[in-house]
């Protein structure tokens, strides 16, 4: 059997790969447009001066190296879903990455939430998974509500349908 990731363990099957929401990478954006903006600002007020383009091309240069950062950041953390665990993988800088699995089994709720007008438009909102030792909160999640679901099914599926054991404690 092939490994879809480097963790995978024996008999263990990914069910879906999920990563958080564009807009994640809004610091990355921002530090495209900055040095754009101030690279381009000589040329605009001396315009008779060509040589001030390479100022333009300059900022150009260090917001695109900026992006890229903010990019391969997004880009690399991931969420993987499979049949036994969660596990999520956030890249911290170009070498550093943190890694935290949390077994299906220890889920004890799940919710989510999208913050008002600029979540629903632009499609993104928060996800929490509720635990006996903690909370695991998956902010800038693009479409919690897909995600929501196919989590909600995946966790039910593992618990054996706890659902009915509790229905039936509480007949008793």
């Amino acid at each position: 059997m092939k490994q879809a990731f480097p963790e995978q363990r024996a008999g263990e099957e990914v069910l879906f790969v999920f990563r958080r929401h564009i807009i994640a990478m809004r610091k990355g954006f921002y530090g495209f447009l900055i040095p754009l903006a101030l690279g381009s600002l000589p040329f605009i007020i001396f315009s008779n001066n060509i040589n001030l383009l390479w100022a333009s091309l300059g900022g150009f240069v260090i917001g695109s190296i900026i992006l890229f950062y903010h990019w391969l950041a997004w880009y690399f953390s991931i969420f993987i879903v499979t049949n036994q665990r969660i596990q999520q993988t956030t890249q911290k800088s170009l070498f550093g990455k943190s890694v935290i699995d949390l077994g299906l089994a220890k889920v004890q709720n799940i919710s989510y939430n999208i913050p008002g007008f600029t979540g629903e438009i632009l499609g993104f909102g928060t996800i929490v998974l509720q635990t006996f030792v903690g909370d695991l909160v998956i902010d800038k999640v693009s479409h919690p509500e897909r995600v929501y679901e196919k989590l909600q099914s995946v966790i039910y599926a593992a618990g054996g349908g706890r659902g009915n054991e509790i229905d039936e404690a509480i007949e008793e």
